[in-house]
């Protein structure tokens, strides 16, 4: 449930940002290594661990690391690529002193460096995915382009938007339209572009579009320098926090002055999630 942005900010699962950065990460200790051991400490988190998840991995070459959305991935030379999606307090921990009661897949590297997934609310999930195939993988087939690509565009957006009645907020949300945008950074960008969140998508202006995409990708792209952004439970795999949040403009400040103008921060609820903005910049 929502709390007021003045208690605390709201629980929000690690976003886009946050899982490039933890990849990044990653790559610095898996690419290149060898698997030399893979435990799991329970059956699975939202959903099983693929059964032969271990007998896959152990041995395996790391060949490279990526991601798509909001799920990193681990390529290795087996032919399978681990998909593991971080779901709402997710993380990996790397060399970690002492395993934890929430660490909850173990990967070892012939070189001796471990590391851990840990979720506490077991919201997230590793899959393995034939690498050949994984833009046919069910989870990846139906997603829209990556905000940070070349396929994002004012001309794309208005094609997926076209007679949608629904707001701007929720569709930008719709991973079928952008893949991997999450509250955080939609709040953000509509901010940046001037769009009011309430309006239909359907009715955003192409001038207003032509806006709204720079303005997705900058966010994105500061937030990832950042490191992403800590609310709660998010932090980079060797611990340090992520501190884009230092620089929302909008996001959690209900009640504060506009950054912008004389307005003043409000917030909103659309499908279920706040909505930060200012009602007086944002039309």
């Amino acid at each position: 449930m929502d709390k007021p942005a003045a208690l605390a900010y709201p629980p929000a699962m690690p976003e886009l940002p946050e899982v490039e950065t933890t990849v990044r990460g990653l790559a610095r200790i898996l690419d290149g290594a060898r698997l030399a051991r893979v435990v799991t400490r329970r059956e699975g988190l939202r959903r099983p661990f693929p059964a032969d998840l271990v007998q896959v991995l152990t041995g395996a070459l790391v060949t490279g690391l990526g991601r798509r959305a909001k799920y990193g991935l681990v390529h290795t030379d087996r032919g399978q690529t681990m998909v593991f999606h971080l779901g709402m307090s997710g993380r990996w921990r790397i060399e970690p002193e002492d395993l934890g009661l929430h660490d909850h897949l173990i990967l070892e590297t012939g070189a001796g460096q471990r590391l851990a997934l840990c979720d506490p609310r077991r919201f997230g999930s590793v899959d393995l995915v034939a690498s050949d195939s994984l833009e046919q993988w069910p989870q990846f087939a139906v997603l829209g382009p990556e905000p940070i690509g070349a396929a994002l565009t004012p001309a794309h957006l208005k094609a997926a938007l076209a007679g949608r009645t629904a707001s701007i907020k929720l569709m930008l949300l719709d991973q079928r339209i952008v893949a991997g945008l999450g509250n955080i950074y939609v709040c953000e960008a509509l901010f940046r572009a001037g769009i009011d969140p309430r309006k239909a998508a359907g009715k955003v202006s192409g001038a207003a579009l032509v806006r709204l995409v720079p303005a997705i990708q900058a966010v994105i792209a500061e937030a990832i320098a950042a490191g992403g952004s800590t609310l709660r439970d998010y932090a980079q795999p060797d611990g340090e926090l992520g501190y884009f949040s230092k620089q929302f403009d909008v996001y959690g400040r209900e009640g504060e002055p506009c950054v912008r103008c004389s307005g003043t921060i409000a917030r909103i609820v659309q499908g279920g999630r706040s909505t930060w903005f200012c009602p007086r910049c944002q039309k």
